[in-house]
């Protein structure tokens, strides 16, 4: 046995060669994005440093079913009684760069009520709130990549970013990949939203086929009469037809 076999310790991750994707300038918004006042005061103001991650953090921890709650993904019956607004079916896909599905994708979701306001410590405006909503829903995706949540159609919301600003319609959805470092964040919008053109958060993704790509689809075959509208939002994770993430501090305000 020679020294060096005997004394070093072998790190594992020196034999990973791990996959570095390109931000795509076009697709993703801006750090600083002069319509959007408060991304001046928080994104970064020196060049990002690239930090080496250890073994455990590209291994784990696993997310799986057992940590998932059999009412998790729908929304209108996680209390007593429903809440208010328009019941809605939200389902899609996780797909990779060649329209493969990405199966056991932990996807989170958070959103305002039907009124516009979260259940949040700092949201007082005078929206009421609604004691069956809390706005919190999480799934796996399936061996086809799918995913489903039930819930109520969010309302749109005052956010005083500007002169009468109001925030369009949307949900914040979160995926984990195998482990917690592999985290994206996005919103997914409603179709023909009036307030598109005035919104700076929605208009911080530069190209227009990318911005859309942010938005569902309205899906008729999969509408339950006398119950629930529904809206398709596939999520692709790289490539030509990416879906636009934000940085993960963005979701604290918005």
């Amino acid at each position: 046995m020679t020294e060096t076999s005997a004394n070093a310790v072998e790190n594992p991750t020196d034999r990973l060669a791990l996959p570095r994707y390109l931000r795509d300038a076009e697709v993703h918004p801006h750090l600083d994005f002069e319509g959007y006042k408060s991304t001046a005061l928080r994104h970064p103001k020196q060049p990002l440093v690239a930090l080496p991650h250890a073994f455990t953090e590209i291994t784990g921890p696993l997310l799986g079913e057992g940590r998932l709650g059999e009412l998790d993904n729908d929304l209108t019956r996680q209390h007593a009684e429903e809440p208010q607004g328009q019941r809605i079916i939200v389902h899609g896909r996780v797909l990779d760069s060649d329209g493969r599905p990405v199966p056991q994708t932990l996807i989170e979701i958070w959103q305002a009520n039907a009124g516009g306001r979260y259940r949040h410590v700092v949201d007082n405006w005078p929206a009421p709130l609604d004691p069956n909503f809390t706005g919190l829903g999480r799934t796996l995706t399936d061996d086809q990549g799918r995913y489903t949540f039930t819930t109520v159609k969010p309302g749109a919301y005052p956010w005083k970013n500007h002169h009468n600003a109001w925030r369009p319609a949307h949900i914040h959805f979160s995926l984990f990949g195998r482990a917690f470092t592999q985290r994206l964040v996005t919103q997914m919008y409603f179709p023909d939203d009036p307030l598109f053109p005035y919104d700076p958060i929605f208009n911080s993704v530069p190209d227009e086929k990318a911005r859309q790509r942010m938005v569902s689809r309205f899906d008729l075959a999969t509408t339950q009469p006398d119950w629930a509208l529904a809206f398709e939002f596939d999520i692709v994770l790289r490539g030509s037809e990416q879906t636009p993430f934000e940085d993960a501090h963005d979701e604290d305000e918005e």
